[in-house]
Formats: structure tokens, sequence, C-alpha cells
């Protein structure tokens, strides 16, 4: 059974959720359609959306009216900024780009900047690109060393012209906390709008949007173990006028999201958001208290780095990056707990978590990053038990990659024809059966033995993602013995292990057991890292020449 640490992207349904919405959509009075208010199986199923809608609201401080249902949080995000920009647009009667130049008489100034972070979700961040195509103006600011993004960056970037700032309220990554509430308020003197991507907050941590001020805040319920697929925007009713739709048909919700609501996942949504207010406060010292169990265990593998620096940020998320270990091996060599992680598996661009990289780190350390999050149905012996992998498939690696002296867990107690190394996992679906057999293989080190017999060579930089190193022990022509260390991917570290396990025994004059095009077919290599077999390559013949020259 996999143990679950990614409540940061998505919380299991509680049953309790689960139960409400297998009523709903089993029980024939609720079957009708809420907008229509014609007959009582339509009015049925309005009560029972207008109920969740007063819930959410609830969770929020809101009023009803100012809940807006959504397909999720990256729908509620797109819909403020876009929203917000085409109506400001619209207002002007003229793009953004060309309102109130000479010329055109009769069109109005118009606000077209629009202000917000660089470690925003992308659901933010697109939209932003998006709104630049339009020929708005866009700035992102940069967040400080903890992750935060200061309030007073947010005031030096505003200008006359801005009209939004988009500023999530606890980041998806590292968990920190913006003080949105101040940003509101200096926004509010300069009449600028306020959006804020809750959604990772909402349900987790007490949410007031008078407090904070803002006139937008998307939230998602999948986020506060409901259904995914909803979510809503709350839009503070003295903005109404200053959004606009983005799709068209019936004018549910107020004109602003037209579309047959789900009743089932909005009752869903309701239900898990009525939970959240009752037992939200214990879910949160639960998870600050298990989140802290585990990082006190992983402190314990040396040159780790914690990247979640506040212990006031959101409840039950760890992030850390271990150093000498490449992003993508670790990942796929942690088949027992499903985490996300910065690196980007099997990616031709190997595009490294761009939140990270706004901290400072380089691209290695940045894809080496866990994020573990706990929540509402975590235990301590999963916490214990991943602490106990992570630190074993940490050794395992650190010693294949040449970085840190074997140690007894370096073998990992993994059998690669197990429905643990095979099945619904990484492991088991992005790695073909000699894939995986090499990579779980024991580690084969070099052990620098100092004497004529020993030839090595190697290729590529740890900097560039990819370092491979054979050492060649050379008795009578003939490869007495093959020892490898590699920093790469699954598929460098399994080919370098077969290489080595091939070669042993053949005489230093013969060809090598196939081309990077053999290899590439045989180990089933994604086309986009066929210039890490390269690598692996020059590494093996650099090894194989020295030997040659004795």
């Amino acid at each position: 059974m996999t143990i679950y640490l990614d409540y940061a992207a998505t919380t299991p349904v509680d049953p309790r959720v689960a139960a409400a919405m297998a009523e709903c959509l089993t029980d024939p009075a609720a079957q009708g359609n809420a907008a229509s208010a014609t007959h009582g199986l339509g009015l049925a199923a309005l009560d029972r959306v207008e109920h969740a809608r007063a819930a959410v609201a609830a969770l929020i401080g809101a009023e009803p009216r100012e809940i807006i249902f959504t397909s999720g949080a990256t729908e509620a995000n797109n819909l403020a900024l876009l929203g917000v920009a085409r109506a400001a647009r619209r207002a002007a009667g003229a793009h953004p780009s060309t309102a109130g130049k000479a010329g055109q008489p009769g069109r109005a100034e118009t606000r077209a900047h629009i202000v917000s972070a660089r470690t925003e979700h992308k659901s933010v961040l697109d939209a932003c690109k998006q709104l630049e195509k339009e020929g708005f103006a866009v700035t992102l600011v940069e967040p400080d060393e903890t992750g935060r993004v200061p309030p007073e960056a947010i005031q030096t970037a505003l200008r006359d012209d801005t009209l939004l700032v988009s500023l999530m309220l606890a980041n998806n990554e590292i968990g920190v906390l913006n003080d949105v509430a101040s940003v509101a308020g200096l926004a509010a003197t300069r009449g600028v709008l306020v959006h804020t991507d809750a959604s990772q907050a909402v349900g987790k941590l007490p949410v007031d949007v008078r407090r904070l001020g803002v006139d937008f805040l998307s939230l998602t319920a999948h986020k506060f173990y409901g259904p995914k697929g909803i979510g809503a925007l709350y839009v503070r009713e003295s903005a109404r006028p200053r959004i606009a739709p983005l799709q068209f048909g019936g004018g549910h919700e107020r004109g602003l999201r037209s579309g047959t609501l789900p009743t089932h996942q909005v009752v869903g949504l309701g239900v898990a958001a009525t939970l959240a207010r009752e037992q939200g406060a214990h879910d949160a010292a639960h998870a600050r208290d298990l989140a802290a169990r585990l990082a006190r265990e992983l402190m314990t593998i040396a040159h780790v780095r914690f990247n979640d620096r506040h212990a006031e940020g959101l409840p039950g998320l760890v992030n850390a990056s271990f150093e000498g270990v490449e992003g993508e091996s670790l990942i796929t060599g942690l088949p027992e707990i499903a985490v996300s992680t910065g690196s980007a598996c099997s990616s031709a661009s190997r595009e490294a978590s761009y939140v990270l990289r706004a901290l400072g780190h380089g691209v290695e350390l940045a894809q080496s990053s866990l994020r573990l999050s706990l929540g509402r149905f975590s235990t301590a012996a999963e916490v214990d038990a991943a602490a106990t992998a992570i630190r074993a498939e940490v050794a395992r690696l650190r010693a294949i990659a040449g970085t840190a002296a074997p140690e007894p867990l370096t073998q990992r107690p993994i059998d690669p024809d197990s429905s643990l190394a095979t099945g619904n996992t990484l492991l088991g679906r992005a790695l073909n059966p000699l894939t995986r057999r090499y990579f779980l293989a024991t580690a084969r080190p070099p052990q620098s033995h100092a004497h004529a017999d020993v030839r090595e060579g190697g290729a590529g930089r740890e900097a560039d993602g990819t370092a491979v190193r054979f050492e060649l022990e050379i008795a009578s022509g003939t490869v007495k013995s093959a020892r490898f260390s590699a920093y790469g991917c699954p598929h460098t570290v399994a080919l370098a292990a077969w290489l080595c396990e091939t070669l042993e025994g053949a005489h230093i004059g013969d060809p090598l057991p196939g081309s990077p095009t053999d290899w590439a077919e045989k180990f089933a290599v994604p086309t986009e890292k066929l210039g890490r077999l390269l690598i692996v390559e020059d590494a093996i013949r650099a090894a194989m020449e020295s030997a040659r020259q004795g």
C-alpha cells in the first residue's frame, strides 16, 4: 500500500463528503437542474446548491451571493485575472495599448498594468502571459530569501495605471504565507483591485476575506478533502461591476460563469467546507505535529536543506533538498511513497522548480527536492516508514554517484519484479524490466585503488545533470572487474550498471557491447534522454582507451 504524502497536490476525499455526494447522485429527489426553478425537483437541487454556497461563504467570512462556483482554482484564477482585465478594457472602449492615445477622442484612460509574483501558481503566471499578449503590462515581483513576497516590493511595483495585484496566500511548494492583508491595504489607497489564490490555505488555515481586504479569492474543494472539479471565486460585492465573464450561455452564477452546475460536486464542496470549519484547527495541529516529526527524521540525513523555513507556514508541508542526488532518480526510487518533487521527470528541458530557483537554488539542488505534505488521514507510522525509505534511497543514490561512502542501507530491499516495483508508480511505468533491474542493483562504486592495473574514464558534469565515471581493473588484457559512479536519471544509472556487468571478463580490445542507439532500444530510453547515453559512451570509451594504452 502506497503511503500518501502529497496532500498539497490533492487531499483524499473525506468519506462523509463522498457519502453526501453519493446520496445526491442516487436520490431520485435530487436529480433536477438547479437552474430549473419551475418545478419541485429543480427547486430541491437549487436548495442543495444554495446550502453549499452558504457553507463556503461561512468558511471564508463572505456573503453567499459573493461566492461564484467554478471548476476549481485554475478557472477561478483565470476568471479573476482575465475577467478583471477584460472588464477594464471594455469600460475604456479600447485595447489597453491604444486607450487614451492622441487621435482617439472619446476613449477613456484605462488601467492596463498587472502586478504578481514569480512564485505564483502556473494558472496565475500563464494568465499573466496571456494578458501580455493582449497588450497589458505585467510586473512579476521577486520573493525574498525565505520565499515571501514583501509588501514593500509590491508597493514599489504599483503604478498609476495598475489595475490588479494577484498574490497567493500560501505558496504551494514551500508553504510560506504572504502578508496579503498588508498588500490589500496598500493597494486600496491607490484604487487597485487585489486577488489572492488561496487554494492552499482555505480549509487548512483560518481565512477571512474581510480581514484580508481582498476583492477576489480563489479556492478549490480538492485541497480540503472535497471532490476534484469544483471550486469557487469570491467576488466582493463592491467589485462585481469590475469583472467580466469568460464564458457565456445561460447567465448562471450572477452572469459570471454560465453552465449547468454539477449539484453533487457543489454539495461535496459544501460538506467539505462545513467539516473544515468544524475540525480545521484539529487538522492543522495534527499536520504540524507530523510534519515536525518527519523533519526531525530527515535531519539525520547529511546535507539536507529545508526549503520551508517558517513554522507558522502551511500546516503539514515539508520541502527538503538533498545534495548529491539527482531528482528523477530519487523520486523514481521511492515507489513506497506518493510525493512531489522539483524534478521534471523525463523532461527534455529538465526544468527545475521555478519556486526554488527563485529562492536562489541551483538547478540540481532544486531538482533534488521532495515536497512531502501531510493531512487529516496521515499517521505517525506512515511518517516513520517514509523517512526510512527516503534515508535509504538518498544513501544508495549518493553511493552510486560517488558523493558518499556506501552505507549498510545502500542496498534497497526492493525486488525489481515485485508488485511494489512493477506497480502503478514511476518505477513500474517509466522503466522497462531491464532498466528497473539495473537501476535497483547493488551499487558498485569505484574503489580508487592507486595501482597500475586500474584504469579510469569519465564524462559529463553534475551541474549539467549527468556525470559518469568508470573504473576498470585490468589483468592480462582482460577486464577483471568494473565499477562506476553515476549522477543522473534512472536510465543513465541502469546503463552504467549493465555495462559494468557486461564488460567483466571482456578483452580490452573487444568492441563495446552495442552503441547508444542499441542501448536506447534495449533500455527503452525516451528520445529526449539520448544525449545522456552519449555521455555514458564517452565515459566508458575513455576508460577502455586508457586500458588499451596500458
